[in-house]
């Protein structure tokens, strides 16, 4: 399992760098029109061998052109036969300020039945274009254990014909306790499949790590996604 775990990171952060280097040259053409996109409300159902995933995630503006913003992440796995020890759940709202080229800071909340509540707050970059969407947060939690937690939501649409285009997704999470010194929970989320105007499917894998000594699960299945506007 952690060889195909090692093999599956290689290959996101393949993906990243492919990714880097088209929202490098989409920042360098596109400068002006960035910062009046403002990504849709996606709702995502995946269908795993394992588990049922759940998740959707907000990103705007408080009004056009305005440097505060609002980011909230829920998700859930739940386990086909309903074992509550494995459904698991995550919220995050996150209120921001963006200083200048997508670099700012945040604060907000975090609840997971990992580490529970807290409040949390850090720097974070964003980048948003037809194509690119890359979110990056780095969350200090207020909390005994001083957790801290990097985030990541990289996606990828390039346009291939008639309206459809591809859809490549590489989503990260690494919580770490700096107190204890050790690893709370841990996940690398991927997607690839077809876009058509706001439906998207395809192919997904999602791989967690739990505890100190980074429990391994995995779920392999399709997914269905709508992106509201």
């Amino acid at each position: 399992m952690k060889n195909k775990y090692l093999a599956l990171v290689k290959f996101s952060f393949t993906f990243l760098l492919l990714a880097g280097t088209s929202l490098l040259r989409a920042q360098s053409h596109d400068s002006v029109k960035i910062k009046s996109q403002d990504p849709p409300i996606p709702v995502e159902a995946f269908f795993g061998n394992n588990g049922l995933y759940y998740q959707a995630n907000a990103k705007k503006a408080f009004a056009p052109g305005s440097r505060f913003g609002f980011f909230s992440l829920a998700t859930y796995t739940a386990d086909y036969k309903n074992e509550l020890a494995r459904n698991r759940m995550l919220i995050e709202a996150q209120f921001s300020y963006t200083i200048k080229a997508g670099f700012g800071v945040m604060t907000g909340t975090d609840m997971n039945s990992v580490t529970g509540f807290s409040a949390i707050v850090g720097p974070q970059h964003t980048f948003a274009s037809r194509k690119v969407l890359a979110v990056t947060i780095a969350s200090f939690f207020l909390n005994a254990k001083k957790d801290f937690k990097l985030f990541g939501l990289y996606e990828y649409k390039p346009s291939i014909r008639r309206g459809w285009s591809l859809y490549n997704r590489a989503q990260f999470i690494y919580n770490y306790s700096m107190k204890e010194g050790t690893h709370n929970r841990s996940y690398l989320y991927l997607r690839s499949g077809l876009k058509k105007e706001a439906l998207v499917f395809g192919l997904g894998a999602n791989l967690d790590q739990f505890g100190p000594s980074k429990t391994f699960e995995d779920n392999y299945g399709v997914f269905l996604r709508w992106e509201f506007r």
